[in-house]
């Protein structure tokens, strides 16, 4: 169990219900249901579940992409109870996936799974009163709405649907050969639907904290600038959206905790009406909800304090952590402010063709094997007359010395072409590799047999003003209700390193002052040669070209953070990750998480569709960094 993490000041993390912190309109009155007698509005218009006794809104989520555990949606409403269950199935990939969907048939463009996966839950969703809350609409949610009142119908369950539009900005002109263009919205869509009575919503591309965010709101009635409720919502949504991520999957420190790991269960939060909350599970379930899985979660995908979306900005340096039981971790004290004024689009376009081939060599001479099949292909490619415009190689010394087995005895040669004809890296690929079969290296062999091209996709993002953007929200009864824009806006800027004054600083004094408050180096002065993953988790991925890398100090030790603030520094991290040794890097501390988080630009070319790096996503760059070993002070090791 990882350590608790101290509260400082005044405890905001009580669940019991009250106004939101702060924001001019801080304490608004609740949403009314006309027909309640004055209670709160009941979300989706269904009777509330356990929420309604104990003040707290229960959210939970059954999929952070599309392709994830098919039968989460039926484990999350039978495990417990809940009040809104959503599932995000949007990812920049997504959207290219869904968009070459379209182009076949311009009635498809959503997530498919959703819609099998209601067969049985919506019949078990209404039962229990849970609202649905969904982004699988991707590029067409009226026309997944559209097949959900199908299905509705044909399974004899009676659901009131919603959907919201207005993110798809394709129209634009946004220059040749995109193929998709959406807006990143906010969650008043979400809000309206269920306060107009919806049982289902489905959205397309809207933040993915939104769909937590906007039920919360609708819910609790918080005003539009109810800047801290929102951002303590927005934060417990970017705890949710990948499922399983904030229950053990993909944690780094998975052995040191003692989590199963072998199947966790989905998250849910328990949201107070300030916007704090309580991360948990459903009993029963597998893996574990800790301080380390939550701080790893929180810092998955972001860059630097300020966490902007299109309805409020949260404050990630105020985030405080508490376990307050097993499997249970408060979140709390999170201050927002007001949006940026600019909502980001996410652009993908078919980037052209790529092929590869991986030649593995055994046993002796790896290098001169790997120079020899290198100099074959790239004459046999000139001989072709179809040169690919970009070619790769990477050699993976995967192999051992005396191994005893043969696997282990292999290194791996990768090429990796790319061009906008297809046929450049297609049979004069393909053809050449084969051909090599009995005039190669000793001991020739592919991992697989060569393939055709196949086409790659290109994600970039853009901006446009807020207000440009007509955000709608379809009701169930067919009403289109316009959402407005956040009412005030706050330009973006980072936030400098703390001060040497200690301000937010755990214990006090300059978090890179590994020495403060001591006599000797924190730790001794003895040091001892380990890797950095004997004293802290990492969590890495990608957000376009770019990549993040979070770092944090092993079960929050106040000692292993300040070293681990002073040790990391840009310079040491390439260092550390040579591949980051030429791209701009950005640290950004977070004292209140005993953490550190990276931001690579370029690291990953035109991003995860263009499979530009052996990791396309960057999933497993902090575990690399975890790997790499650095000098020690033996007073810090566990």
């Amino acid at each position: 169990m990882a350590a608790e993490q101290r509260d400082t000041g005044a405890d905001a993390g009580s669940s019991a219900p009250g106004p939101a912190r702060t924001g001019r309109r801080a304490g608004a009155p609740a949403l009314q249901d006309p027909t309640s007698g004055g209670r709160l509005a009941r979300v989706g218009g269904a009777s509330r579940g356990p929420g309604d006794a104990d003040g707290v809104l229960r959210i939970g989520n059954a999929s952070g992409f599309y392709g994830d555990r098919f039968d989460a949606l039926e484990e999350m409403l039978t495990g417990g109870p809940l009040d809104v269950l959503t599932g995000d199935y949007l990812a920049e990939l997504t959207m290219l996936i869904l968009g070459r969907d379209r182009m076949k048939d311009p009635a498809r463009g959503y997530a498919r799974t959703f819609l099998r996966q209601l067969e049985r839950g919506l019949g078990i969703a209404r039962e229990r009163g849970v609202t649905l809350v969904t982004n699988a609409g991707g590029l067409n949610p009226a026309g997944l709405a559209d097949a959900i009142r199908e299905l509705s119908e044909r399974v004899g369950v009676p659901a009131r649907v919603a959907h919201v539009e207005g993110d798809d900005v394709l129209g634009r002109g946004w220059g040749e050969g995109v193929l998709t263009a959406n807006a990143y919205l906010g969650g008043g869509g979400v809000a309206a639907c269920l306060r107009a009575g919806a049982d289902v919503v489905v959205t397309g591309r809207v933040t993915d904290a939104a769909l937590v965010s906007g039920a919360a709101a609708a819910h609790f009635g918080w005003a539009p600038d109810d800047w801290d409720a929102l951002a303590g919502a927005v934060v417990l949504g970017h705890v949710l959206e990948c499922g399983p991520q904030a229950t053990g999957g993909n944690y780094a420190l998975f052995v040191e905790e003692g989590v199963d790991a072998r199947r966790p269960g989905f998250p849910l939060a328990e949201i107070a009406r300030d916007g704090s909350g309580v991360v948990t599970k459903h009993p029963g379930t597998g893996g574990a909800v800790t301080v380390g899985t939550v701080t790893a979660q929180l810092l998955y995908e972001t860059a630097g304090a300020r966490y902007p979306g299109p309805d409020v900005t949260a404050r990630l340096d105020t985030v405080r952590l508490r376990q307050e039981a097993p499997d249970r971790v408060r979140v709390a004290g999170v201050r927002g402010e007001a949006p940026p004024s600019t909502l980001k689009v996410g652009l993908t376009r078919l980037g052209g063709f790529r092929n590869e081939v991986t030649f593995v060599l055994t046993g002796l001479r790896v290098e001169e094997k790997a120079a020899l099949v290198r100099g074959q292909m790239e004459e046999a490619l000139r001989r072709s007359g179809r040169v690919p415009a970009e070619v790769r190689w990477s050699l993976a010394r995967t192999d051992r010395v005396d191994a005893d087995v043969q696997e282990e005895a292999s290194a791996l040669l990768r090429m990796v072409v790319r061009d906008r004809d297809a046929e450049a890296v297609g049979r004069a690929v393909s053809g050449a590799a084969i051909e090599l079969a009995l005039a190669g290296y000793p001991g020739f062999h592919v991992t697989r047999p060569p393939e055709r091209g196949a086409p790659y996709g290109v994600f970039t993002s853009e901006t446009v003003a807020a207000g440009s953007v007509e955000h709608l929200a379809v009701l169930p009864d067919g009403r289109r209700e316009p959402v407005p824009p956040a009412p005030e806006f706050r330009p973006l800027t980072e936030l400098p390193e703390p001060e040497p004054s200690g301000a937010g600083v755990p214990g006090g004094g300059d978090p890179t002052d590994a020495g403060a408050n001591s006599g000797e180096p924190l730790g001794g002065s003895d040091t001892v040669r380990v890797p950095l993953g004997a004293v802290a988790g990492a969590r890495s991925g990608d957000k376009g070209g770019s990549a993040n890398v979070g770092v944090w100090a092993r079960g929050g030790d106040e000692r292993i953070w300040r070293w681990l603030a002073r040790e990391l520094t840009v310079e040491r991290l390439r260092e550390l990750l040579p591949e980051c040794a030429e791209l701009p890097v950005t640290r950004h501390v977070l004292p209140n998480l005993r953490a550190l988080n990276f931001v690579v630009d370029g690291i990953l070319g035109e991003g995860v569709a263009a499979q530009a790096r052996f990791d396309p996503q960057a999933k497993a760059l902090g575990e690399w960094l975890r790997s790499r070993h650095v000098e020690l002070p033996k007073g810090l090791l566990p």
